[in-house]
């Protein structure tokens, strides 16, 4: 069963003497940012990717926030994305490796151990860690209709980079993984019609 804390609360999730994974379904997808020993590709369950959180550090400002997904519980849902081994030999260890997701995933304000399957259904990555950002979370921004979204992250840019960047590569890591994600194809339809728009104006 999943367990949860609040930042800086309880320790990470670990699998049994397998180092430290974390599962990634945003940015971590295609830019894990530190050294990883292994990535295997999988799904949660028991969730959904939403478009709900806001992002005023990396993809956007605090005048303009940028979107950028977070899981929120689903019967029956499934997530995909990757999990990492992470590189936990270097200097200051372990420590170091948790201390810069906390640092890059500061706006979230959960972290989860949830176990990650694979194709086949079984377990690739056990209790791995989870970043959430919660209904809490002062950076929560709530959903928005897909063409709202849309304009939203075409608009948005931060010191990261667009936010549409973000949209158009989690799309295209998961058309990578052939994974069927109807709305976040749709929405990056809809983004891309908007940055075109925008582009022309």
């Amino acid at each position: 069963m999943a367990q949860g804390s609040a930042r800086g609360g309880a320790a990470a999730g670990t699998g049994a003497g397998a180092g430290l994974w974390v599962f990634g379904y945003g940015s971590l997808v295609w830019r894990p940012g530190v050294d990883y020993t292994e990535r295997r590709e999988g799904y949660v369950r028991g969730w959904r990717r939403v478009w709900c959180q806001g992002s005023t550090d990396h993809r956007g400002t605090p005048a303009r926030p940028g979107r950028t997904v977070t899981l929120e519980p689903q019967e029956g849902g499934e997530v995909w994305g990757a999990a990492y081994r992470m590189r936990c030999d270097g200097e200051g260890g372990e420590a170091a490796v948790l201390a810069y997701l906390d640092h890059r995933e500061k706006q979230y304000d959960l972290r989860m151990r949830l176990d990650v399957f694979g194709r086949e259904g079984t377990v690739v990555a056990s209790q791995a860690l989870v970043y959430i950002g919660t209904p809490a979370c002062e950076n929560y921004l709530g959903p928005a209709p897909p063409e709202e979204l849309a304009a939203q992250i075409a608009a948005a840019r931060g010191p990261s980079g667009p936010n549409c960047e973000y949209l158009f590569n989690l799309a295209a890591a998961m058309r990578e993984m052939g994974v069927d994600d109807p709305e976040l194809y749709e929405l990056e339809t809809l983004c891309r019609k908007e940055v075109e728009q925008r582009g022309a104006a």
